[in-house]
């Protein structure tokens, strides 16, 4: 399943068709890509066209399917997909897109996986990213739960289980290569419980869905037109595969899953990297920020390390002006431990360190200033206006107001899913490091 080197694909893929949830119809064009320049979902229907990277800091909270954004432009439905990028081990990708939601085809990874095939793939010679995993992590949510353990290869065991009347329960066990997700998991289908039908309907999703892509399962468990044995437990398999691509890296490893979702496997995901930040295994978990800075280039501009550098990415910087970053609020911040435990929300100090950090390397990022530190002289106008919980992404801004030799006046704002949550204005003293 994984290569020890980077992979991209040999030319065009060109894949058309109507989004499972949107219902809009749109075309994908795959392109080959740079070494190490990551998987680039580029919204080409938007002016000028946005370019949003495959990471952590870009999962955007949408209920039942996996979607990326940067401010407000997102695409969406991209498990199936990238669960065909990781088991071929495609690393470098460009996937343009001229709408909000990739193609759902047939509702399994199979199109893709043939389409891609088709193309060819090309070896780069970089070093793939590989990632063992060491140390064991779970994931939790109401009666559903995620646990990643150390293993040889990547072995997924997954149980779906519904507790509607009659009811029923599926559980497959898999190792998963090239041959076995070929044969046994990309052909499973997108599937929903005829009783779940109304409610998505009224929620305004599923406006693609069509019994050419879409199974609909009676309350037992069953369906006339099978693909595979025990298939919706398999396209649940399918699914976290591409979930458990969010880290750009060909996992080895264990996971068994109970009912997870796409939300869950994130957490998995989040929280698999926050063991190898721990463990000082970053070099294949990163992820490149094309025009910002990613956490090594942060490092090099704050004195802050981990657990109290608040700021996981800079989507970009325009010098003297304003910077935008990311947070990523996970349910494993050692703050939750204690804070609220029993309804964990994040500290609005916390928040405000979070734009003061944004803010320091909006003031320090040139080579002219490595060598100073901005401290806080005071934070006037503060207002919280929301909560903000675990799963949320911080979106931090910071807008220079005012500058001079000692002196600077930002101002601050965090918004999540595009609503404010924070805002302030706050007063700087930069002084020499030495």
């Amino acid at each position: 399943m994984t290569s020890a080197i980077q992979q991209t694909i040999c030319g065009e893929t060109v894949l058309e068709g109507i989004g499972l949830h949107s219902g809009v119809s749109s075309t994908m064009r795959l392109l080959p890509a740079d070494p190490d320049s990551g998987i680039v979902f580029v919204r080409t229907d938007v002016d000028p066209e946005l370019e949003i990277p495959l990471g952590l800091d870009t999962l955007r909270k949408q209920p039942r399917r996996t979607t990326f954004g940067v401010g407000d432009v997102e695409v969406h439905t991209c498990e199936h997909l990238l669960s065909v990028l990781h088991v071929l081990g495609i690393e470098n990708l460009r996937c343009e897109i001229d709408g909000p939601e990739i193609p759902g085809l047939d509702g399994s990874a199979l199109p893709f996986l043939e389409a891609i095939g088709e193309t060819g793939l090309a070896e780069q010679g970089s070093r793939g990213r590989t990632l063992a995993i060491k140390t064991p992590v779970s994931a939790h949510e109401g009666k559903a739960s995620a646990v990643a353990l150390p293993g040889d290869g990547f072995r997924v065991t997954y149980t779906l289980q519904y507790d509607v009347d009659p009811g029923f329960s599926q559980t497959v066990d898999i190792v998963i290569d090239e041959k076995s997700f070929r044969e046994e998991i990309a052909p499973a289908r997108t599937f929903v419980l005829e009783s779940e039908v109304k409610d998505l309907q009224v929620r305004g999703l599923g406006k693609g869905a069509t019994k050419d892509n879409t199974i609909v399962i009676g309350g037992d468990g069953k369906a006339p037109d099978f693909r595979l044995p025990d298939e919706p437990a398999r396209h649940k398999i399918l699914d976290l595969i591409g979930d458990c691509y969010i880290l750009r890296c060909s996992l080895s490893g264990h996971i068994i899953a109970h009912r997870s979702g796409h939300g869950l496997n994130a957490e998995l995901s989040a929280r698999i990297a926050e063991a190898h930040v721990r463990e000082r295994e970053l070099e294949d978990v990163l992820i490149k920020a094309p025009h910002g800075l990613e956490i090594r280039d942060i490092q090099k501009v704050l004195p802050h390390r981990y657990p109290f550098l608040l700021v996981d990415r800079v989507l970009e910087v325009e010098e003297g002006v304003r910077a935008v970053g990311l947070k990523n609020v996970s349910f494993n911040e050692e703050y939750f431990q204690g804070h609220f435990p029993g309804q964990p929300v994040m500290p609005g100090v916390l928040q405000l360190e979070a734009l003061a950090q944004l803010s320091g390397i909006l003031l320090l990022r040139s080579s002219a200033d490595s060598n100073r530190i901005a401290y806080i002289l005071g934070i006037d106008d503060v207002k919280f206006r929301k909560t903000v919980v675990p799963g949320d992404q911080l979106i931090l801004e910071a807008e220079l107001k005012r500058l001079r030799e000692r002196t600077a006046q930002v101002q601050v704002k965090a918004t999540v899913d595009g609503k404010t949550v924070t805002e302030a204005t706050i007063r700087f003293m930069i002084v020499d490091a030495n």
